[in-house]
């Protein structure tokens, strides 16, 4: 398994897979399921974020993007996004690519890490995040609009780097 940057024009189209993938289920990220193949150029590879896939076997099996919380006097905090394929979900990766991101956000002089959109009935995230060390530091009721559950609260999650 190697985590590597991702190169847009030879990983597009197997994280376009992943991506699309993840979000058909509307239970854990803001993306509408009929999001089009052509926006994950804005959604996963801008030119302001870092985007990163993990291989396993010659077969990207995941993928995350990291990229500055806020621009000028925020830029000083990354955010990040996190998608493993489906048949790998549950075998680590996601531990493992948390790991990564916080390295180099370190490697990079973040300060911190904050996610601001982590779905309340995303258990297997939150504790993955909870596990390490992200705290819950903020609720935002009925934010998100659940496939089966309906309105459901978000969390904003920080990771101080500097501790």
């Amino acid at each position: 398994m190697i985590i590597r940057k991702a190169n847009k024009k030879q990983d597009y189209d197997p994280v376009w897979d992943i991506f699309s993938r993840v979000i058909q289920s509307g239970d854990t990220y803001v993306f509408d399921p009929s999001t089009s193949k052509e926006s994950l150029e804005k959604y996963w590879f801008a030119d302001y974020m870092e985007t990163f896939v993990v291989v396993v076997d010659e077969i990207i099996a995941g993928t995350y993007i990291i990229k500055p919380n806020q621009i000028d006097l925020g830029n000083h905090i990354a955010n990040c996004s996190y998608m493993v394929s489906p048949e790998y979900q549950r075998r680590g990766i996601g531990k493992i690519l948390a790991g990564h991101s916080i390295q180099f956000a370190k490697d990079q002089g973040y300060k911190g890490i904050q996610f601001n959109f982590v779905v309340s009935t995303n258990t297997p995230a939150i504790e993955l995040w909870k596990k390490v060390g992200f705290k819950i530091t903020g609720t935002n009721p009925n934010s998100f609009r659940h496939r089966e559950s309906g309105l459901v609260d978000t969390f904003v999650m920080y990771k101080d780097l500097q501790a």
